[in-house]
């Protein structure tokens, strides 16, 4: 007989208020689920890493696991490491450091956000008190990106395709993309305002939680350049827990918990 359980995997950070909106968003997403439901990191976070958390849902009776990489992109080389430590393949020449995590239970692993239709919505609604006449005003949405290869194009794709889908939900003149992993998000900022020189640009941080990416590294590589900004990540947005908690619902459904 199997016995579910979830483990919602995210980065992890030192801090304090990163930890809070996520564990906020995974509790939010829980309340319903009727099977234990725990919420581990991949580093900094002591005595909550993936191991704790494997090993507390078996200590609970858990043999079925179903994990959620609670990340923005599949082109986050984080993701593909998490697989292959749970005996997944991998994606490229590019090997984890995890090692191989102990585990007796049986395990299902998910896919990361990526460009769900709801994220959209979300990052609209974060930029919504910086546009005053979107038709004259271009969108940059800024990703952490990478340089592997393989990871690079699923970030590129990514983003583009929910730059794109961003542009037509709010109307906007003109909507581009860039990572800060290889830096090109000041290039891209000059580049759109040297299309139209009255141009205002909002730039749109695409990160799960406030934190060092969204409140000090997109700042510091477009400094000295005129945009709009405030800075607003994926939390404490509602639209995260809804995410989580359809995904958990999917899983459960699918594999025969629910009916």
């Amino acid at each position: 007989m199997h016995t579910p359980g979830i483990l919602v995997v995210s980065h992890g950070s030192r801090e304090e208020n990163w930890i809070k909106l996520v564990d906020e968003a995974v509790n939010a997403a829980a309340m319903d689920a009727k099977v234990p439901v725990v919420s581990s990191f991949l580093e900094i976070v002591a005595g909550r890493l993936i191991q704790d958390g494997i090993d507390e849902l078996e200590r609970q009776g858990v043999n079925d696991i179903f994990v959620i990489p609670l990340f923005v992109s599949s082109g986050s080389t984080h993701v593909d490491e998490i697989g292959q430590a749970f005996g997944l393949p991998p994606l490229s020449k590019l090997e984890g450091d995890l090692g191989t995590f102990r585990v007796k239970a049986r395990v299902t692993y998910g896919k990361p956000i990526d460009d769900d239709p709801e994220i959209a919505e979300l990052l609209l609604a974060n930029i919504a008190e910086l546009s005053t006449d979107p038709a004259r005003e271009a969108l940059l949405v800024i990703g952490h990106g990478s340089k592997e290869p393989v990871f690079h194009e699923r970030w590129q794709a990514g983003l583009s395709g929910l730059a794109e889908r961003l542009r037509l939900l709010g109307g906007f003149g003109r909507a581009a993309s860039a990572m800060l992993l290889p830096d090109m998000a000041a290039d891209v900022l000059r580049m759109l305002q040297a299309e139209q020189r009255d141009r205002e640009v909002i730039v749109v941080p695409l990160f799960l939680s406030p934190g060092y990416f969204s409140n000090h590294v997109i700042p510091s590589r477009l400094q000295g350049l005129n945009y709009r900004y405030n800075g607003r990540a994926m939390l404490p947005h509602p639209a995260i827990p809804r995410w989580l908690k359809a995904r958990m619902t999917d899983w459960l459904r699918d594999s025969g918990y629910l009916t």
